[in-house]
């Protein structure tokens, strides 16, 4: 009883939703979802591209936390499972900040990917550059995160990116060559009752769910330090808009 109970209310939001999300209706997304590797469809792009014998695969944040174990995606690649906890679908235990401790440095790999991962890392920029620390060169990295989304296992919820963010995590300076990304899943929201009165209940456009990016390893890169990343190696050469 309790299980119908469930699915009814869950029917009734959905009607709500589509009532309550009309004025949104006839505004247009500004950005686009990737081409192969939205929300809906990376599992099975990687999985057909890298789903190889003789492919590397790696996974971080790969325990079976949501009733999503990958493995059997990669059953004929090499795949390794790495993860925060000990549990379903995880070989590696350990630390993505400290991410090239934990292999030998002829154990680099064609593919590094994750799914709801960064949103939890404290600085994923040090996980950026060990993940190009464990890839090979012309190898790929896969990251999905968040751009807007409920906060979730808190305290260790610390960051939402854009597609944009996430380019300028894995950057051209960084030897990154960019293949694929954008958002998916938009959303439709309302400040709250409890916003500032000057905002309450305004309508917010421009939300997504999902972001996403594909980066091919285009070379090495030693001795790298943020500090010394130029404006143009962020985002495709592109700045902070001009003021009009």
């Amino acid at each position: 009883m309790h299980k119908k109970i469930k699915l009814v209310l869950k029917s009734l939001a959905r009607v709500y939703g589509a009532i309550a999300t009309l004025p949104f209706r006839f505004k247009s997304n500004k950005i686009d979802f990737p081409e192969n590797v939205s929300h809906s469809d990376w599992v099975d792009f990687l999985s057909k591209k890298f789903n190889k014998k003789g492919i590397r695969v790696l996974e971080i944040g790969s325990r079976n936390f949501t009733g999503a174990n990958l493995r059997s995606k990669f059953s004929d690649a090499d795949y390794t499972g790495f993860d925060f906890y000990a549990g379903e679908n995880v070989d590696v235990v350990g630390d993505a900040h400290k991410l090239s401790s934990y292999f030998k440095s002829q154990q680099k790999f064609d593919l590094i990917f994750s799914s709801a991962v960064f949103e939890h890392l404290h600085m994923p920029w040090i996980a950026a550059m060990e993940i190009q620390k464990m890839l090979k060169v012309d190898g790929f990295v896969f990251i999905e995160t968040h751009f807007s989304f409920s906060s979730h296992e808190r305290p260790w919820h610390f960051f939402q990116f854009s597609d944009m963010g996430l380019r300028a995590l894995f950057n051209d300076s960084l030897g990154f060559d960019l293949v694929d990304s954008g958002m998916s899943n938009p959303i439709s929201g309302y400040f709250s009752h409890n916003a500032d009165v000057y905002l309450r209940h305004l309508p917010i456009t421009e939300l997504y769910c999902h972001s996403e990016i594909l980066c091919k390893k285009r070379c090495e890169v030693d001795s790298f330090e943020w500090s010394r990343v130029t404006i143009d190696g962020i985002v495709e050469g592109t700045r902070y808009p001009m003021p009009k």
